[in-house]
């Protein structure tokens, strides 16, 4: 069989430029090129790494490996769900490699979560090559639907009690998910007293534009909305940040309503804990005051 190749391996190593961060770029030294497909929606690439283990790329974007996925998938997971008193019924709209699914799973209240992925390629390739990340897709309460996000969210009113949005960018497949009208959708969709999270435009460093513009949107929407991040080596600048929104315009979600112990959190997170949930929310000056 003849080795894979694709246009952002180079010499032996991954480059992901892009417009969206420009000037700058992340490279990761390749071991092997594991998958390449043109599905229906996106370009899907996966390699192994030399460090940083199986990576998964859409549209020549990192999307995960498998050293540093626990950081986005524990923080945009558990911010919503730790800042619900009792979620029972959530969905997850994209993540279709498991790892959202495999977080929400954890939390013992939940009785149903359903995700649904525009792209049958990334449950189906994330299973193959990133098989702990996927587990999230085939555990007992897990339900996975392909389709369009927008259309399955208005089939559901009041239904949810969490919402997560694990997109991509904000460019090609994932764009509309960034604009004002999918808000209404998703908080039409929540219970009273629902929690949304959502991929919040990139990073401070790069997008605060974008960002602003987010929060602003989301404000005509939720009485509750504030803007949180985390860490990550392979993403952009190193960071990447979440929309974290409300229906109950007394709650505070930079506060979580229900934590674990602290052996619970050992056990269960190798990122998020609860001092590091009320920490998120803590911007540097530049950022607080653009968001203000």
């Amino acid at each position: 069989m003849s080795e894979i190749t694709h246009p952002t391996i180079k010499d032996g190593w991954f480059r992901e430029i892009s417009n969206m961060w420009p000037g700058q770029a992340m490279t990761l030294k390749v071991e092997k090129v594991l998958h390449h497909e043109k599905s229906k929606y996106q370009d899907v690439l996966v390699f192994k790494s030399t460090d940083y283990g199986h990576v998964l790329v859409l549209d020549n974007v990192i999307q995960c490996t498998e050293r540093d996925e626990f950081s986005y998938q524990e923080m945009i997971t558990h911010l919503a769900m730790n800042s619900h008193p009792n979620p029972k019924k959530v969905l997850v709209i994209g993540g279709g490699d498991g790892g959202v699914l495999r977080e929400v799973v954890k939390h013992d209240c939940v009785e149903e979560a359903i995700l649904c992925d525009i792209d049958e390629a990334v449950p189906r390739v994330s299973k193959q090559f990133l098989p702990e990340m996927a587990s999230g897709l085939t555990h007992a309460k897990s339900t996975v639907h392909i389709g369009d996000g927008f259309k399955f969210l208005n089939d559901y009113k009041n239904s949810f009690d969490v919402i997560i949005t694990d997109s991509s960018d904000p460019e090609g497949p994932a764009e509309t998910l960034f604009q004002k009208p999918y808000f209404q959708l998703l908080h039409d969709a929540l219970r009273e007293g629902g929690v949304i999270t959502t991929q919040g435009s990139e990073n401070q460093w790069l997008h605060l534009s974008l960002i602003t513009q987010l929060k602003k949107d989301c404000k005509e929407i939720f009485p509750v909305v504030e803007y949180a991040y985390t860490t990550i080596p392979t993403y952009p600048s190193g960071q990447i940040g979440f929309m974290v929104c409300c229906k109950d315009a007394g709650r505070d979600v930079k506060v979580p309503v229900r934590s674990w112990t602290a052996a619970e959190e050992d056990a269960k997170c190798r990122y998020y804990n609860a001092e590091i949930h009320k920490a998120s929310f803590v911007l540097p000056n530049f950022a607080r005051k653009a968001l203000q």
